[in-house]
């Protein structure tokens, strides 16, 4: 009987503690349907502006009341735009790394798609889908989903195709032991070993997406209004009229709408991320999420995460016998992609054939001209990326090595990231003017501005990556700092560094169009280069010209990657990755 109170109070504690976790739990639940209800609502108006009856002309209502359905409709374009770009990612990154037939045309593909400028087909898809769906918004709203898309997709690709190509080699044999077919290596060894880079890669291609709002929402082309009401029309619409308050409402706005994303979405993930890194040593404290925190309180979110798994655990796969010798994975589709590489190789042709009748009438002076403006802003280009991975480099190791910096910086870096770099450059235009540097100079500053970035982010990407028990190691034997930096983390964030480099040069030959051809005080400010002239060709509706200069943008890109950038990713691949 001694006992016995104590035993009641404990079964009183307990019951009291089941009691106030069933009733959080319900008040959690309660707040999931809520928030599942907004997000109903929210798909509603969306798509009852993309249905609407297509209009003639947008009017911006500049008070800040209206910001908040502008606000929706930007970040409705944004996610569709980023739903795209990883489902192209996984499709494009997974067959480029698994056959190399098709990785020799996909890849330098690749550099070129990266390489050439929103607004050298802006105009053309405009008018194309317009025509398309002449009746609603919805072929305006698709080509900006694909200005957009065209600022998220390329890096993410690139990450997601050099991880596969990096896997440990004791993964892979690992998957060949247990005779995985293609869909079981792909989920349980392939994507989690990809992971870390491609969240980081996500981040950075959102804020990619971003860089392009501006020009994509509040397009005109002559005097045919081709605008989206949004947070970018809204911005644009406030520097034309000199609205200094909505202007400040808009960059309140777009702050409120990234710090938002960055801890409904971007930090549960990241640190749900964080159980596929390449551990085996002891780790420092791991980041958190309030967010994800009480999503897991929630029982209703528990029986849809249970749903969503079972559903993946029935998808169809064919089980078949690997070979351990060879590391290519037979997949169900082979038919397929010899059908889309073959569809795409007849693409191609068709589209070189049209392009050379367009060029034909180009003369040779011309071309000499486009070569030398080329070889101008692939100088300013470098210099932009030397810049970048001056500070990134550092500023990154130190985000991505320290879990508490990492809570503190990654908001405010994905925030800074995210910033629409356009709407900067009348200020730093300004301050060039008022130091008397010129635009040939300064145009350094203004790709920067957009580039650097993809550096950042990718660094941080590879030093999170860093196994614990190298750290130790490395620790252990009393290694300097330099020491550590030398043999360790430089080594390992190496890979990660080049995809930075690649990707970061690509997003500068994009913003040279922008950063070349500045529009300052009602006047046009400008920069010999190849950018310059792109926008110069578009103004004036110069097709065979804008075809040249795409054309010499792109032949440059994909020559200085196979020159430089590729070399560097084999000697990354062969003397600095983990998987060796």
């Amino acid at each position: 009987m001694s006992n016995s109170p104590p035993t009641w109070r404990r079964l009183w504690g307990d019951a009291t503690a089941a009691l106030h976790r069933a009733r959080r739990s319900t008040w959690v639940d309660l707040l999931v349907v809520v928030g599942l209800a907004g997000l109903l609502y929210g798909l509603i108006d969306v798509a009852t502006q993309w249905t609407a009856p297509r209009r003639l002309s947008v009017e911006i209502d500049l008070s800040p009341w209206a910001l908040p359905q502008y606000t929706l409709l930007s970040l409705a374009r944004g996610l569709v735009a980023y739903a795209v770009s990883l489902l192209f990612t996984l499709v494009y990154g997974y067959w480029a790394a698994k056959d190399k037939v098709a990785a020799r045309v996909l890849i330098p593909l690749l550099d070129i798609l990266q390489s050439i400028p929103v607004l050298a087909f802006l105009p053309g898809l405009l008018l194309a889908l317009s025509s398309a769906f002449r009746g609603s918004n919805v072929g305006l709203e698709l080509a900006a989903i694909l200005m957009i898309f065209t600022g998220q997709a390329w890096n993410m690709t690139f990450s997601f195709y050099y991880s596969l190509r990096s896997v440990p080699h004791d993964q892979q044999e690992a998957a060949t032991l247990y005779r995985f077919n293609w869909w079981q290596r792909l989920r349980w060894v392939e994507l989690p070993f990809a992971t870390m880079g491609l969240v980081w890669n996500s981040m950075m291609s959102m804020a990619g997406g971003w860089f392009f709002l501006m020009i994509t929402e509040s397009y005109r082309l002559g005097d045919v209004d081709f605008r989206l009401p949004g947070v970018g029309s809204y911005m644009s619409v406030a520097v034309d009229e000199g609205r200094v308050d909505a202007m400040l409402w808009a960059l309140l706005a777009m702050l409120l709408m990234i710090v938002g994303l960055d801890q409904l979405l971007w930090r549960p993930v990241v640190v749900w991320a964080q159980k596929f890194r390449v551990e085996e040593g002891a780790g420092g404290p791991a980041p958190t999420s309030w967010f994800l925190d009480v999503l897991r309180q929630s029982a209703l979110a528990a029986r849809l995460h249970a749903w969503a798994a079972r559903t993946t655990m029935r998808l169809p796969v064919r089980r078949h016998a690997e070979s351990a010798a060879s590391p290519t994975v037979a997949t169900p589709w082979h038919g397929l992609t010899f059908v889309a590489f073959a569809g795409l190789m007849l693409f191609l042709g068709y589209g070189a054939w049209k392009l050379v009748g367009l060029l034909a009438s180009v003369p040779g002076r011309e071309w000499l001209i486009t070569l030398a403006a080329a070889l101008v802003t692939l100088a300013r280009v470098l210099a932009s990326t030397a810049l970048g991975t001056i500070w990134a480099v550092p500023a990154g190791l130190a985000i991505g090595l320290s879990p508490r910096l990492s809570r503190i910086f990654q908001p405010v870096v994905q925030v800074a990231a995210s910033f629409p770099a356009p709407m900067l450059f009348p200020m730093v235009v300004a301050v060039l003017a008022y130091s008397h540097v010129s635009l040939g100079w300064g145009s350094i500053v203004l790709m920067l501005l957009g580039t650097q970035w993809y550096i950042l982010f990718n660094v941080i990407a590879g030093a999170m990556a860093v196994p614990s028990d190298l750290r130790e190691a490395a620790r252990s034997y009393r290694f300097s700092r330099w020491q550590r930096f030398r043999y360790l983390y430089m080594p390992a964030v190496f890979p990660h560094l080049v995809t930075g480099w690649i990707t970061a040069a690509g997003g500068a030959w994009n913003a040279s169009i922008v950063a070349e051809y500045v529009s300052f005080r009602g006047n046009i400010v400008e920069a010999w280069g190849l950018g310059s002239q792109i926008n110069q060709a578009t103004a004036a509706a110069n097709f065979p010209l804008l075809a040249v200069s795409v054309l010499v943008m792109s032949t440059m890109v994909v020559v200085f990657n196979r020159l430089v950038w590729r070399r560097l990713y084999e000697l990354a691949e062969r003397r600095f990755t983990l998987s060796k």
